[in-house]
């Protein structure tokens, strides 16, 4: 035991792990050589001092003396050391003979690297979640989203539009009422654009709540709010680098974002709530609203910088009244999707087809979807007929059919002219009601002078087998 006790200072020095030995008081008696290379403090500049001292002049940056001698107990923490040194203390208490705490025993082991490995495995579960995210996002925006139906004149001058501007990397600002179907063409615009393999990222800023649109557009740092993921997240430009971002309903935009938004447009950086290091990013950004910004920016809602930013490439989408041409074949769409979605096998007459064709579609393209859909899942039998619409098209439709003069050469005679306007009228009512029963009921006619009056003109009895 004696010989033991003679080579303690060499048997300290061959361990792998730093010891620092200290009285009760915190005052410095011994480290072993292995303590002096992890922190480069030296045996003959610290001993004999107290280690709250040399906690206060930086030499360290936590100790365990204090905590040992009170509690009695072991007592584990991380210490940094140096520069970016970082080393774990374990701490123990040495007893005499009465009891009393006499020495603590501290041994240091470097952990920068296990440290570094940590934070390296956290950034790569960083961007695992991300890409799995933007795989996710993409398979969704995949599956869910059709290619725009059209047959008029007006949309085709749209698209014509959208395949030239999309090529190139300009902003691209999208302007239409409400469920006109931009959403549709800002898509359309990323598939014929050189980054139709990156992800397209949808973004309503109307339904963010104004106290996240910063951290979901551009991110947050670890702990930088209450509630904030201790991993951070990165926002929506980050999410979409290399892709294209899609501005819905930007003119709802609060101001503050609006600035931010700018720095976006103008520096291609990012920067996340709680950071304070930029980040590059590579997006296209695309608008799109239903209000008119140029008004928005004379009330002082709409910054003026950011409306002529987005002012590049602008899109003009027609309302669906405006574009009659393309109401059946869109109607013919929703109605093969609902069909095959609901397992139907739904049709309409063509009296359904005249009504929604005349009706004004307030809502869009929007409304008519959401007509169909409910067409489909509620009505009775295989077909749809005017009687399923809702009173509001049937009328609306009803009120369409107006009497056109004749010309001023017709050589018809009055009793002709007349009796082509009855026909006229009697074929607008049967397409409307789709219904004989109805149709003489109304005009207070039977059903035999019905069929009599159409008969006259042999075109017409398409439309009574039809009913």
């Amino acid at each position: 035991m004696q010989k033991v006790i003679e080579h303690i200072k060499s048997i300290f020095n061959v361990l792998s792990d730093g010891i620092y030995i200290t009285d009760k008081t915190g005052n410095t008696l011994f480290v072993n050589q292995r303590y002096e290379q992890l922190t480069g403090l030296k045996m003959q500049d610290i001993k004999g001092r107290n280690v709250a001292t040399l906690l206060e002049e930086g030499v360290f940056d936590v100790i365990l003396n204090p905590e040992i001698v009170r509690t009695r107990k072991p007592a584990t923490s991380v210490q940094n050391v140096r520069q970016s040194k970082k080393v774990i203390l374990r701490g123990y208490p040495v007893f005499d003979a009465s009891e009393e705490v006499c020495l603590v025993v501290t041994f240091a082991r470097d952990i920068t690297m296990i440290t570094q490995f940590r934070d390296q495995i956290a950034q790569q579960r960083e961007l695992i979640d991300s890409f799995n995210e933007r795989m996710e996002h993409m398979a969704q925006e995949q599956t869910r989203h059709p290619r725009p139906v059209f047959e008029s004149k007006a949309m085709k001058q749209v698209i014509e539009l959208v395949q030239r501007v999309a090529s190139t990397d300009a902003t691209i600002l999208i302007l239409g009422e409400t469920g006109v179907g931009k959403d549709v063409i800002a898509r359309l615009a990323h598939e014929y654009s050189p980054r139709n393999g990156k992800l397209f990222m949808k973004v309503d800023c109307g339904s963010i709540a104004e106290n996240l649109i910063e951290s979901e557009l551009f991110g947050y740092m670890p702990g930088a709010f209450s509630g904030a993921s201790n991993k951070g997240k990165p926002g929506y430009f980050e999410m979409a680098d290399g892709g294209t971002v899609f501005l819905d309903e930007i003119g709802e935009l609060p101001l503050p974002m609006q600035a931010k938004l700018l720095r976006v447009l103008q520096d291609k950086e990012v920067m996340r709530v709680g950071g304070t290091q930029p980040k590059s990013i590579n997006v296209r950004i695309i608008a799109a609203t239903n209000r008119d910004l140029a008004q928005e920016v004379e009330n002082g809602k709409f910054r003026s910088d950011l409306f002529y930013r987005l002012n590049v490439a602008v899109l003009n989408l027609p309302p669906l009244r405006k574009r009659q041409e393309d109401i059946i074949p869109l109607t013919e769409t929703f109605l093969d999707r609902f069909n095959a979605k609901y397992h139907r096998c739904m049709s309409m007459t063509k009296g359904t087809r005249q009504a929604l064709s005349n009706y004004q579609w307030p809502g869009n393209v929007r409304e008519m979807q959401n007509l169909i859909q409910s067409l489909v899942v509620t009505s009775a039998g295989k077909t749809i007929r005017p009687e399923h619409l809702p009173p509001h098209i049937a009328s609306a439709a009803k009120l369409q059919h107006t009497y056109t003069p004749p010309a001023t050469d017709d050589s018809r005679s009055l009793k002709e002219i007349m009796a082509d306007i009855e026909r006229e009228i009697l074929q607008n009512a049967l397409s409307t009601h789709g219904s004989v029963c109805k149709v003489a009921k109304m005009f207070k006619i039977s059903r035999t002078t019905l069929f009599r009056k159409m008969r006259e003109n042999p075109d017409d009895e398409d439309t009574l087998s039809e009913i």
